[in-house]
């Protein structure tokens, strides 16, 4: 970057900055209906503000917003599949580049990780990072529905509600299971059950991170004095590091036990 330019951005940034802290000196903090500790209890138990399902049931934000992220991530693949895929280039384009970029990782991930059966373990682990990455950055649109109690909310990322978190580890579970049996038979069964903790401990470490992203930017947003700016920085930053930290967390995790419960085993000589 040339002197000149760096050196307008930095004046731009510290006339952010100081036009920011005179605001956030200058505001009163608002009467809010709700303790910061009523807040953060609400996000992490959905106790209060539920959504209906259809005038079915009343349900979670956070299912509504994996339903949400999984149409988006449908609707996407397709359109790739159809329209982009096909005119792939021999020199690539930014959009292609960043494409084949993320399917190589996680296919070298898988590889390295486990030697033997890696085909659907390639494609299972890319799938699920994907996931995760974009349902933790759904939090950051800012998409609003409303309550049962007619109070609008914006929907949080799907895997900070602990039931999302389980369900992926638990998927991620069977997928190591399967990859034992298929390569050992019953013998991959007792391999895979002997870590039975897996799920638990992958679900409450995602649940954990995202969930704490969350309570931070939601106290950061319910005190004026910190309302300006700050929650901006503090939103994007949290949101982005826990989207690709527990992106490659978990699938480094699913490919390591899936390559463990898939090595074959040496029969015995009599």
């Amino acid at each position: 970057m040339p002197k000149e330019k760096r050196k307008r951005f930095f004046i731009i940034t510290a006339l952010a900055i100081i036009v920011l802290t005179i605001l956030s000196a200058l505001a009163r903090p608002p009467a809010h209906h709700e303790a910061i500790g009523e807040v953060m209890r609400d996000a992490v138990l959905h106790e209060t503000n539920k959504i209906s399902l259809l005038g079915l049931l009343d349900v979670n934000p956070g299912l509504i917003a994996a339903f949400t992220v999984t149409g988006i991530v449908l609707v996407f693949s397709v359109i790739a599949r159809i329209f982009v895929i096909p005119r792939f280039k021999t020199v690539p384009g930014r959009f292609q580049l960043l494409l084949e970029s993320a399917v190589g990782f996680f296919e070298d991930l898988a590889k390295s990780n486990s030697p033997h059966r890696n085909t659907f373990l390639g494609s299972y682990v890319f799938a699920a990072g994907f996931y995760i990455f974009v349902s933790t950055l759904f939090e950051l649109i800012g998409f609003q529905a409303v309550t049962t109690n007619g109070t609008i909310i914006s929907l949080p990322a799907p895997l900070s509600d602990i039931n999302g978190a389980i369900m992926l580890g638990c998927l991620s579970y069977l997928v190591i299971l399967s990859g034992g049996i298929a390569q050992n038979g019953i013998r991959g069964v007792g391999l895979a059950l002997k870590e039975f903790s897996l799920p638990v401990s992958m679900s409450f470490r995602m649940f954990g991170a995202l969930l704490s992203g969350a309570l931070v930017t939601e106290m950061v947003y319910h005190y004026t004095h910190l309302s300006y700016g700050l929650p901006v920085i503090v939103g994007v930053l949290f949101t982005l590091l826990h989207a690709l930290i527990q992106a490659y967390v978990l699938t480094m995790l699913t490919s390591l036990f899936y390559g463990e419960v898939t090595e074959p085993k040496e029969k015995h000589k009599k």
